[in-house]
């Protein structure tokens, strides 16, 4: 590191568990993001703060109106722009060092397993179960740890789920494919208060630096639901579903 990053990064690499070893660690790390709305949007912000060094930017969709309620990522001038391009011009002001990645189209089966492949982690801020359902199977096959989350209306949750631990479930294992077939539950179509999305995105982003810096522990083996109308979280322990078709060794 250089003397401009050693004062950038300063009040981390304070940290007695993270020091210039987790920094170090975070500037060589290579994170997929999938999703640049409500989620996306602080996760990107922050992993780009912290000191990630490369982000590839995933979102085929476009800055919409609406989306600013909550999407800080984006500003008024934005709408109609791809959201991975809104995103990336946010975080080059943000951080000028951070190596952008842009991919403003939808990726799926092999493109997306070789772009997975390639990253130190990938984090879901998608908004939907087809996508997280193929995202999970992808990076089980590839074996590639996986930062997930959700919110919706008042509610969220997020969880962490590593193939290289032979003891994690994956988000199969949380929700059954065949229980979620058909089911929308997205922002459009059911509401969600501004600050939730900031708070689930910011847990992921945090989860994500964590895991780049090995630094405390990771929510591996559990969920994390937050219910932003009554201020509660719950930890729930998770396990794995026997004969899953993602993760179960038989």
């Amino acid at each position: 590191m250089n003397d401009q990053q050693l004062l950038r990064f300063s009040r981390q690499i304070m940290l007695p568990d993270f020091d210039i070893d987790g920094q170090q660690r975070l500037l060589r790390a290579k994170v997929l993001l999938i999703g640049l709305g409500g989620l996306g949007s602080p996760i990107a912000m922050y992993l780009a703060a912290a000191g990630v060094g490369e982000l590839i930017l995933i979102d085929d969709d476009h800055v919409d109106l609406s989306n600013l309620q909550r999407q800080i990522a984006h500003r008024e001038q934005d709408v109609g722009i791809n959201k991975a391009e809104s995103a990336a011009a946010a975080i080059h002001d943000l951080n000028s060092e951070t190596k952008v990645t842009v991919i403003s189209r939808r990726l799926e089966g092999a493109e997306l397993a070789g772009q997975i492949s390639e990253a130190d982690l990938v984090i879901d801020a998608t908004d939907n179960f087809d996508s997280r359902h193929s995202i999970n199977a992808l990076c089980w096959k590839t074996k590639t740890p996986l930062v997930s989350g959700a919110a919706i209306r008042w509610e969220g949750q997020i969880s962490v789920f590593d193939p290289m631990d032979p003891q994690s479930p994956c988000y199969q294992c949380l929700y059954p494919e065949t229980d979620t077939n058909g089911l929308e539950m997205n922002c459009a179509e059911n509401g969600v208060i501004a600050p939730l999305v900031g708070i689930i995105g910011c847990c992921q982003a945090l989860e994500a630096i964590k895991y780049l810096a090995g630094s405390g522990s990771s929510l591996v083996g559990y969920s994390l639901f937050f219910d932003g109308k009554y201020m509660e979280w719950r930890k729930l322990k998770l396990s794995k579903a026997q004969g899953c078709p993602i993760c179960s060794e038989s």
